[in-house]
């Protein structure tokens, strides 16, 4: 009995003491193994990390924030905000952060700021117009009845020295009487004293010279001193080659001196009178080239060069008239067609430009925004000078390899644009830095972001420019469906809605707390 006891001691003994090593052993290794599983798992744990939560801000972008979880008014979870949300944040109050994800949407594009030849191309619609030095008026200067007309149709071309009309005056012929009574008293005084000779010579001298100053022509001339005869009638001929573009002679009328009968007009050479710009106007110099088109004609292009600057403004369209000269082969254009012209204008040396569709206008100031960083903008203002079509000179505000955006889909329309740009982006940019707080921060994150929702309209007020809009969850704001208020960017989009109607819309937040529609869609 006492043996078996004995055994029974001893095993019990032995497993205390295996046991014990063991434990001793286990409690050796411990730090190191520790060590290395902190080191292993040191950097997944930094990774994985989850964000600080800061507090919970108001939805609708008012100007409140809660330590805790709650709820707005009208039932909305205030949404959390992280620590990492306000390190995307802008180090600077007059700079806008845009997320990657952002920018990818609203479609942004930039260009860098380039030194480039602003070579550019004035276009001005103009008419042609016979050349003012090539018209002829045929007007008698005595009175008179027409008696037969060689040409009797507006528009008919005719020669230089070819008829157009014959003439009787009794004036005229009182005048050629005279001379030929004054040519044959020179004859049988041949024989007289030298004073009476001389006095009938004169006399012949002076018929001559007034039958010349009346136009009559020089070969009639001749003719009535060779032959010495009276006729009844004389012929009146055309004094150019044109095209006759006014006839007032009608056979057997009476005409008083100076009444103009016919109009003949060269058109082999023609003027082409285009309205430039006031803007323009001083880009423009005599003996400048100068293309014409005509829509007669949408596969010719005639040249032409500019030959006077007009001295005069025209008030109602704020233009100058520039005359510019062509010749007219083939008498292809018309007086009164309409032409469009087009004046290439060389550059003054290189100059610094930005394209045409970076730049916001708000009608007192001109603003590009200049990306900094990836997503970070910053509006600048800038002075500005000539334009060409696709190109705007920057005199001041911007630097040469600077990137300006030229392209972002949030801007809807004309008016919405420029207070979304201008209310988003450039009101910083004449303000005073001041200390960011996280809050309003965080609120600015999704300022001038347009969103989307679809609903039903509630009500109108016309006179305060507002809707009542029961609409649907929106997920860029993350707010679940609910009945709540909007103003409209203008009026014109209250237009033929109704209270019931169904629509889609757009808006964004102008200011915090106020949500704008900027577009509407039944």
């Amino acid at each position: 009995m006492k043996a078996g006891v004995s055994l029974a001691v001893s095993v019990v003994a032995l497993a205390v003491a295996v046991g014990g090593g063991f434990w001793l052993g286990q409690t050796a290794k411990t730090p190191s193994v520790q060590a290395t599983a902190s080191a292993t798992t040191g950097p997944t744990a930094a990774v994985k990390q989850q964000p600080k939560l800061l507090y919970y801000r108001n939805p609708m972008g008012l100007a409140d924030t809660s330590p805790v979880p709650k709820k707005d008014s009208m039932g909305m979870d205030y949404i959390a905000v992280y620590d990492s949300d306000v390190a995307d944040e802008p180090a600077s109050a007059n700079q806008v952060k845009i997320s990657a994800d952002k920018v990818q949407k609203m479609g942004v594009r930039t260009e860098p700021v380039q030194l480039r030849s602003m070579d550019r191309t004035i276009r001005a619609a103009g008419r042609v117009e016979p050349d003012e030095r090539r018209i002829f008026m045929i007007a008698p200067k005595f009175e008179g009845y027409v008696e037969r007309l060689h040409v009797n149709v507006t528009g008919q071309p005719v020669t230089k020295g070819q008829p157009l009309f014959e003439v009787y005056s009794p004036e005229l012929v009182s005048l050629q009487r005279e001379y030929a009574i004054a040519a044959q008293g020179v004859v049988s005084l041949k024989g007289a004293d030298s004073p009476a000779q001389l006095g009938m010579a004169r006399l012949v001298e002076s018929s001559l010279q007034r039958l010349k100053n009346w136009d009559i022509s020089e070969e009639q001339v001749k003719a009535l001193v060779a032959s010495g005869e009276t006729k009844r009638s004389m012929t009146f001929r055309s004094p150019v080659s044109g095209i006759v573009t006014e006839k007032k002679a009608v056979q057997g009328m009476r005409f008083m001196p100076g009444e103009a009968l016919y109009q003949v007009s060269d058109l082999s050479a023609v003027w082409v009178v285009a309205d430039v710009a006031e803007q323009d106007i001083g880009l423009v110099k005599n003996g400048s080239r100068a293309s014409i088109k005509i829509n007669a004609y949408p596969d010719k292009t005639f040249d032409g060069r500019v030959t006077y600057v007009y001295p005069t403004l025209r008030a109602e369209t704020r233009s100058v008239t520039v005359r510019v000269e062509l010749p007219n082969p083939g008498l292809l254009l018309k007086p009164a067609m309409f032409a469009q012209v087009e004046l290439p204008v060389s550059a003054r040396g290189q100059v610094l430009t930005v394209p045409v569709s970076a730049v916001i206008d708000s009608g007192t100031r001109q603003i590009v925004l200049v990306q900094l960083a990836a997503g970070r903008f910053e509006p600048r203002s800038v002075l500005l000078g000539e334009r060409s079509d696709d190109y705007v000179v920057v005199r001041e505000g911007l630097k040469d390899g600077e990137r300006v955006v030229t392209a972002a889909n949030f801007l809807i329309d004309a008016e919405s644009n420029l207070k979304a740009a201008i209310g988003g982006f450039g009101s910083a940019s004449n303000a005073t830095p001041a200390p960011v707080d996280t809050a309003q921060a965080a609120t600015k994150s999704i300022a001038s972001v347009s969103h989307h929702a679809d609903g039903k309209i509630d009500s109108i007020d016309a006179k305060e420019q507002t809707v009542s809009i029961t609409h649907g969850p929106v997920a860029s704001l993350k707010w679940p469906a609910m009945t709540m208020e909007f103003k409209v960017a203008n009026a014109t989009l209250l237009k033929d809605l109704k209270p019931g109607a169904k629509l889609s819309f757009e808006f964004v937040e102008r200011q915090p707390g106020e949500w704008v529609i900027t577009s509407i869609k039944k």
